[in-house]
């Protein structure tokens, strides 16, 4: 989700950060990308279209995302960054699968702003629109890890916000590596005029 993006670009300005040249970054574009083909998604689920809510294109864009990473961590060398973002994604896949594996291979949800937003329509579980999802319930089980963090366009789960955490660290260490390199940069050049 490109709110992924924000939180990163938010959090770089606040602490000082240049955040322009993350746009003109060639190396992230994959992520951008990525990221559009994601809206474009939920933009379809939203006027009802759901032909992209089912198999294969989650795991499809899932597999993407993880792949369009790869090139800010090589090219700015985002080693301890992308662990950290991998044990979230990690961590994150594992809560979600505890809680699959309690419901007899479900995830419950429970939608809030979406149904104010219209994202979300009655009845559209029982639709059966994808293989994955059931409606929270007191009988569902370990809601506590289920899909209830609504913000009007998704519905994810504490172990969603760990595996797209991921997005946000890396976009963020790579404001601070290319501030870093221009900066660097910058001192070259005042050293070299110095010289002269």
């Amino acid at each position: 989700m490109i709110i992924w993006i924000a939180i990163a670009l938010i959090v770089a300005k606040i602490k000082g950060y240049k955040i322009k040249s993350a746009f003109t970054a060639h190396v992230l574009y994959p992520i951008y990308i990525v990221e559009l083909v994601y809206c474009f998604f939920q933009f379809n689920a939203f006027f009802g279209n759901y032909a992209f809510v089912k198999d294969p294109y989650p795991s499809i864009l899932q597999k993407l995302a993880l792949l369009a990473l790869l090139p800010p961590i090589l090219y700015y060398k985002l080693y301890k960054p992308a662990i950290v973002g991998s044990f979230l994604t990690i961590l994150g896949t594992a809560l979600n699968r505890i809680v699959i594996s309690a419901n007899g291979g479900f995830m419950p949800v429970y939608p809030t702003l979406s149904k104010i937003t219209g994202y979300y329509k009655e009845g559209m579980l029982e639709q059966g629109l994808d293989n994955l999802h059931i409606m929270l319930t007191s009988e569902t089980k370990l809601n506590i890890l289920a899909d209830y963090i609504d913000v009007g366009w998704s519905i994810m789960s504490i172990g969603d916000l760990l595996i797209h955490s991921f997005t946000s660290i890396i976009i963020y260490s790579a404001v601070v590596a290319i501030n870093t390199q221009i900066h660097q940069k910058i001192k070259e050049v005042g050293e070299q005029s110095a010289i002269r």
